[in-house]
């Protein structure tokens, strides 16, 4: 089946403190600059594997800028839908570890150039033969950056094609309204949803239900595939079977040291869908995404754990050998 995939949002760079606990307020030594952005890190990897994907952002016209764009060009990703911004420079964002799951984000996006994406920014020329919509959560952080995911995903859906929405929470953004307001509306034409699962319960309806029933609603409302990430443990699935019942499954993952997070849930919901997308099975999605995110927290940067799908071959072999 033949498919090509557009993403929209944040492409910024990212500095990693050295030292775990290391605080904002006090001197300290951080490592980078890392091309980042978790719609980004999800372009890049849907490419490693082969797939056609064309990127939605704005970078600064400085060596951050064309460091990021670089890089994604240099994995496959289709990059005319990157715009060099004259007023502004690239995004960054300042990461701290708590431990190796937990982390603290200073995130300078809003007046960055990836924060000027607006509606005239998304070309229809390079989505014309788009099929499928990701949207991070992460990237509903303005009015405008919502009118341009908005237009790419009015094309796609008249064109009779698919979504996927990763909520992607930060709790750094929660106080952008914007950004809570969107999600509604983007969960009306939700195909594909990638919660993680701290994520499920900011779906529910009230605190007692359980993660089934509420995945049960969403998929009652006319999301198709729900995908929840559960890290290392693997991941759940709540679908339908062929005769259209509410089907479950769980697909254990991989242990692999943590050496940095970032990035995992966007190699894991790009592997996920791409796959999908070209006609495998739930379950062989499930485990090569599984497979994806447990090799993208084995390297330090949020892009650098990417994978090709002979490397998650090797890994998911390697492991079953093990």
């Amino acid at each position: 089946m033949d498919f090509k995939i557009c993403t929209i949002g944040e492409l910024l760079v990212e500095f990693l403190a050295s030292e775990q606990h290391q605080r904002f307020d006090q001197t300290g030594e951080f490592i980078g600059p890392f091309p980042s952005g978790a719609p980004a890190i999800f372009a890049d990897q849907v490419a490693k594997l082969g797939f056609p994907v064309v990127f939605f952002s704005c970078v600064g016209k400085d060596p951050f800028g064309r460091m990021c764009v670089n890089r994604l060009k240099r994995d496959g990703v289709i990059t005319d839908g990157i715009t060099f911004h004259d007023k502004a420079n690239t995004g960054s964002a300042f990461v701290s570890y708590r431990n190796s799951n937990e982390r603290d984000f200073i995130f300078n996006i809003p007046n960055s150039a990836c924060g000027l994406l607006s509606f005239n920014h998304i070309i229809e020329n390079l989505l014309k033969d788009c099929s499928h919509l990701h949207v991070m959560g992460s990237s509903l952080y303005s009015f405008r950056a919502i009118d341009a995911m908005r237009k790419a995903l009015d094309i796609i859906k008249q064109n009779g094609g698919t979504i996927s929405f990763d909520p992607n929470l930060r709790k750094e953004m929660f106080n952008i309204q914007e950004m809570e307001q969107s999600f509604d509306y983007i969960m009306e034409y939700t195909d594909i949803f990638l919660p993680s699962e701290s994520e499920v319960y900011y779906f529910a309806d009230d605190n007692d239900e359980s993660e089934l029933e509420i995945m049960t609603k969403l998929l009652q409302k006319g999301i198709k595939h729900i995908a929840v990430k559960c890290g290392a443990k693997g991941a759940n699935y709540y679908g339908y079977d062929e005769n259209n019942k509410i089907k479950t499954m769980h697909v254990d993952g991989f242990k692999r040291e943590s050496v940095d997070p970032t990035g995992a849930g966007d190699c894991f919901g790009a592997t996920f869908v791409s796959l999908m997308l070209a006609g495998f099975s739930v379950e062989k999605a499930l485990e090569y995404a599984n497979a994806s995110g447990a090799l993208a927290v084995s390297k330090k940067g949020p892009m650098e754990g990417t994978s090709t799908l002979t490397e998650l071959d090797k890994f998911i072999s390697h492991s079953k050998d093990n």
